[in-house]
């Protein structure tokens, strides 16, 4: 099935999962990320799907098990950093990142970032920084909407960018995925 067609399908199901996912997490930027994510693997694996078998039930079983599998991994840290181990400090137990690679990533990132339009990178920095939407809008005077819209458009944009500099292939043929 492509990706197109999948997405005509899965469209009639859009208020279903939205609903499910601020069940879920009862926070609207949570809920909106954990769409996101489903969304994201429905058409990664949609290879899996069975037509005529009930997707609903299929993309609904997909957010639980991203949810359930992303709190775990919170409740996970937490205990980490909750265990008291004389001598032991959290940062002890959790493995050393290469802080050169990801000194490079950053530098990339903040390259391909400050080639795209200002009005699209602050609202991103902003929530990459942590800022809730809602904070971000009232920080820029600009809808709620328009702040979402801003920042997806910005993340397409940078993945594009740097897609593009790692796989050498036009922007049309990135586009075009």
């Amino acid at each position: 099935m492509t990706t197109s067609a999948f997405g005509q399908i899965f469209q009639e199901h859009i208020p279903n999962l939205q609903a499910f996912a601020l069940q879920l997490t009862r926070d609207k930027n949570d809920a909106e990320d954990l769409y996101q994510d489903t969304l994201y693997k429905a058409i990664r694996y949609r290879h899996l799907y069975k037509p005529k078998t009930n997707l609903q039930a299929w993309l609904m079983t997909i957010m639980r098990n991203t949810f359930i599998n992303e709190w775990r991994r919170r409740k996970r840290k937490q205990q980490i950093a909750e265990m008291q181990i004389p001598g032991v400090t959290f940062s002890q137990t959790t493995p050393v990142q290469n802080g050169g690679e990801r000194k490079i990533i950053m530098q990339e990132i903040m390259k391909a970032l400050n080639e795209i339009d200002k009005g699209l990178s602050k609202p991103f920095l902003m929530a990459f920084k942590g800022y809730k939407y809602e904070e971000i809008a009232e920080e820029m005077g600009l809808p709620l909407g328009t702040v979402k819209s801003r920042i997806h458009q910005a993340r397409k944009l940078l993945k594009a960018k740097i897609k593009r500099n790692y796989q050498g292939e036009s922007l049309q043929e990135i586009l075009a995925d």
